[in-house]
């Protein structure tokens, strides 16, 4: 099905693109996580070439645009989340000229591209933190975060690190202690330093000249740290953030000094500055907000100031009832002013939803669902590679894990590796159609029978119900860029309207696995007969069978 492509049809839709400045509003975002999408040289390892050769499949897929996760020379501590040097491709997945052809690749089916910048933190390996640690007095000795250890040689404050204890590493040759919110290989650049400003703005503009189409910002709230470096006060037991895995102390504390700063918003109207350059050009931060998510997305969004989107993590959580999904998107829609929301239930950080939400559910009907009620809601969503398929997460076994997060956490937290094994294309096949030798994780077993090309000739299969859906909801623009409505309803359903240009559509969800029935107000309804969806409506009663749907045109 994906090995034709449309070309006329993609022209049109490029050139609608361009038109569209704003094309990111509700556009679906495919994200792609190179190192296990497909390997083209037989070293177990993705690469861009393996993009390249899948990029019909991508464009079959209805989506808007690819994000791709770093492919940025690294020693790969945190598996390119550690950047040696960002103007370059590791050789582990390619050189420049395989991005260039990628991009290509992608444009030439109107797909935007979007990749990873990781501007927080480097790697230890950096050049620029390799002269930085030389000595105290270097062009480049204040580029990072560098403090005195405490009279009795301690560290300068109480901060932790994401990966587990201090986030502080004593450096014995400047004798000093540098901060890395990451991996201790992942050391913290210092954005109150304006050359370091300048010098991540260049690397910014070094991809934008090269054509992508944007970035989804890493960290994007963790940039600068407080100047004081002032100690963070601690949460209370009731306060702890669902955000952070309960065996992590990284949650015990209230991050005011360590990140979200004041400062942070300066920085990112320079960079909007610079985006601004680029027309059509847009950003998706990363923001990990513990608790604060709707105020950090307003002002970090605030339209033509900051960035264009912010991506939350509230539905990454194992909270998934509709009274949950209910009140953290109408919370977000109410609060987020003239900014944008992005949405996700997957990605390469978390258990798959189709284990963390679809445990003991029918996964047929089940993974249709979740990716239609993700692009129903008003924002961006984001589909991880795999989540079209209906893949559930993979157990990879200790002795397997590459996380050095999991490896930390384990046995109580087993790390994301379990989210990050290699996409299977194949069934008949050890290593899935991935690669031709044995992969950096193991292909989960369990996973072979979701193989790509298997679900491509079935037309009922979750794959083709997920293609089928995006291609409609292309045509129905309130889904993309329209404002949303709750209705009040009871047990596990979601009715909503999406308004757009005097169009308004009503959405509705059953969330349990059992039949329902909700009472809507009078409303003069069309059944727009979404593919793969059977809801019904009489009168002011709608019908959803289990993980069913309905999306009615409503007539005025």
């Amino acid at each position: 099905m994906f090995e034709e492509a449309e070309t006329g049809q993609e022209a049109e839709m490029s050139e609608n693109a361009i038109k569209d400045q704003d094309w990111w509003r509700g556009a679906v975002i495919y994200q792609i996580y190179p190192r296990s999408f497909n390997d083209t040289n037989g070293d177990g390892i993705g690469d861009l070439n393996g993009v390249t050769e899948r990029m019909d499949y991508v464009a079959s897929l209805g989506v808007d645009a690819i994000w791709l996760s770093p492919f940025f020379t690294s020693p790969m501590a945190d598996f390119g989340y550690d950047v040696s040097n960002y103007v370059d491709v590791d050789p582990m997945f390619g050189s420049l000229a395989d991005f260039d052809r990628m991009l290509a690749a992608a444009h030439e089916r109107g797909l935007k591209v979007i990749i990873d910048l990781v501007i927080s933190h480097t790697s230890d390996q950096h050049p620029w933190f390799v002269e930085s640690r030389s000595s105290k007095n270097n062009p480049k000795a204040d580029w990072f975060v560098w403090a005195d250890a405490k009279p009795d040689g301690n560290v300068p404050n109480n901060w932790l690190s994401i990966f587990g204890g201090p986030a502080w590493e004593w450096d014995s040759h400047r004798r000093q202690y540098y901060m890395h919110n990451f991996l201790a290989s992942q050391p913290d650049l210092n954005f109150h330093n304006m050359d370091v400003q300048d010098a991540v703005l260049d690397v910014a503009r070094f991809w934008l000249d090269r054509g992508v189409d944007g970035f989804r910002l890493d960290t994007v709230n963790f940039y600068v740290h407080d100047k004081e470096l002032r100690d963070n006060p601690p949460l209370s037991a009731h306060e702890l953030p669902s955000t952070v895995d309960p065996s992590n102390p990284y949650g015990y504390q209230d991050h005011i000094y360590d990140k979200t700063r004041p400062e942070n918003l300066i920085f990112l109207e320079r960079l909007r500055a610079l985006l601004d350059q680029y027309p059509g050009a847009t950003s998706v931060g990363e923001i990990g907000a513990d608790g604060q998510a709707v105020e950090l997305t307003a002002s970090y969004t605030e339209v033509g100031k900051r960035i264009h989107m912010a991506y939350s993590f509230d539905l990454l959580t194992p909270q998934h009832s509709a009274a949950y999904i209910r009140r953290i998107v109408e919370e977000m829609n109410d609060g987020i002013g003239s900014g944008w929301a992005s949405w996700a239930l997957s990605n390469h950080d978390v258990q798959r939803v189709g284990t963390r939400w679809g445990a003991g559910q029918e996964v047929a009907r089940f993974a249709p669902f979740e990716t239609a009620l993700c692009a129903s809601l008003r924002g961006t969503p984001c589909l991880y590679q795999g989540e079209e398929l209906g893949l559930p997460q993979a157990d990879v076994p200790f002795e397997k894990l590459q996380d050095p997060y999991g490896i930390r956490f384990w046995p109580d937290y087993k790390g994301r590796d379990g989210c990050r094994t290699p996409m299977p294309w194949v069934r008949d096949n050890g290593y899935a159609g991935f690669s031709q030798a044995e992969p950096w994780l193991p292909v989960a077993p369990e996973h072979l029978e979701f193989a790509a090309f298997e679900q491509d000739k079935d037309e009922a299969s979750i794959l083709n119900r997920n293609r089928a859906f995006y291609a409609w909801r292309q045509n129905h623009a309130p889904l993309k860029k329209g404002d949303m409505h709750f209705l009040d309803t009871a047990g596990e359903t979601l009715v909503f309207t999406r308004s757009h240009n005097g169009e308004t559509i009503l959405c509705a969800f059953n969330l349990g696995s059992a039949p329902a029935t909700v009472e809507v107000e009078s409303l003069d309804l069309e059944n727009l007969n979404a593919p793969g969806f059977s809801g019904a409506f009489e009168g002011t009663k709608v019908t959803l069978a289990g993980h069913d749907a309905l999306f009615a045109r409503v007539n005025s």
